[in-house]
């Protein structure tokens, strides 16, 4: 059976591209015969976090979320990164490999430069403990967004200067793609890719005033409603899309293409957007606030996947330690 794993940071509260780009499909996948990893990805995180509470926190609210959801953690591994120490080891031996130059062209290091995140070796070097991540567990296939691959593509380089150098040990992962463009890239409250990084995130199961509150933000223009405008370039249409199905879609953005009297304001699609948001989270909201209120059950879950795991990953630590000498 093949073995797929994925990750997620634990930088901030879920927000919608974290969903759609990436949640929905690692629970939806659990379906398929295989193996599934999932990794709350912590060490991950110490690159930008210097808030330890904050950073348990998030932790167990990334399990909350995945676990309210509707993963189920007897047909997937849910655990933490830093549980499985083996990554780190392995982490080590892909950074004798590996040339400065493969890492020096990382286009998110480069990305989250040009955002003013300030360079430290553990930004620099995220790529190898991201290839760790995946080679640890002899992954055969990585979901990944499209503005991900690069660093998949830098991981199935590292096992081949491992396995060059010291025999066949690690095996070679693929990317599995979101389907449409749609479902690779949500746009942020400011037209941009949504980022916690960027403060232009929704979270998911704001409710109330908080979610009016952020949708309000939502960038418009200064247009009248009965202006005819394209659908395809408004940020809150994209982000009502998601919401929506077909049928509804369709009639809004004739609505919006038609103009003229009683056509919709802006104000018409952000309270639609309020409305479809709150209803489509609302049972997984309920059941996030049982499982936050049970921690002991959260640590049980993730315990458990981190046995699982750290199983998988010592035997590939193993192979790799034999392989090159130090066993």
């Amino acid at each position: 059976m093949p073995t797929i794993l994925s990750g997620i940071q634990p930088t901030g509260r879920p927000h919608l591209g974290n969903y759609f780009g990436a949640i929905r499909h690692h629970i939806a996948a659990t379906a398929e015969p295989g193996e599934h990893f999932y990794f709350i990805a912590d060490y991950h995180a110490l690159t930008s976090s210097r808030d330890p509470a904050g950073l348990r926190a998030n932790v167990v609210d990334v399990a909350a979320t995945y676990l309210a959801l509707g993963l189920d953690p007897e047909r997937a591994v849910l655990f933490r990164q830093s549980d499985v120490p083996e990554v780190t080891e392995i982490t080590w031996l892909l950074a004798c490999v590996t040339g400065m130059g493969l890492l020096e062209r990382a286009h998110s290091f480069k990305d989250k430069l040009a955002h003013g995140l300030k360079p430290n070796v553990g930004l620099f070097t995220y790529p190898i403990l991201m290839a760790a991540d995946i080679l640890a567990y002899d992954s055969d296939f990585v979901p990944v967004g499209r503005d991900q691959v690069q660093h998949l593509e830098m991981a199935q380089d590292m096992a081949g200067y491992f396995n060059s150098a010291f025999g066949e040990v690690f095996k070679r992962p693929e990317p599995r793609l979101p389907e449409s463009e749609r479902e690779a890239k949500v746009p942020g409250l400011d037209g941009q890719k949504m980022s916690k990084s960027y403060g232009n995130d929704l979270w998911i199961f704001a409710e109330g005033k908080e979610l009016k509150s952020r949708i309000n933000q939502v960038v418009t223009d200064s247009r009248a409603p009965e202006e005819p405008k394209d659908p395809s370039g408004l940020v809150l249409f994209e982000l009502l899309s998601l919401f929506l199905d077909p049928a509804e879609q369709a009639h809004w953005a004739e609505r919006l293409r038609r103009g003229g009297p009683g056509a919709p304001g802006y104000g018409h699609l952000k309270a639609r957007l309020a409305e479809a948001m709150d209803a489509a989270f609302q049972p997984a909201r309920q059941r996030r606030r049982e499982l936050l209120a049970d921690r002991g059950e959260l640590e049980r879950v993730l315990t458990r996947g981190a046995e699982r795991a750290r199983s998988r990953a010592r035997a590939v630590r193993d192979r790799a330690l034999s392989a090159c000498g130090l066993r």
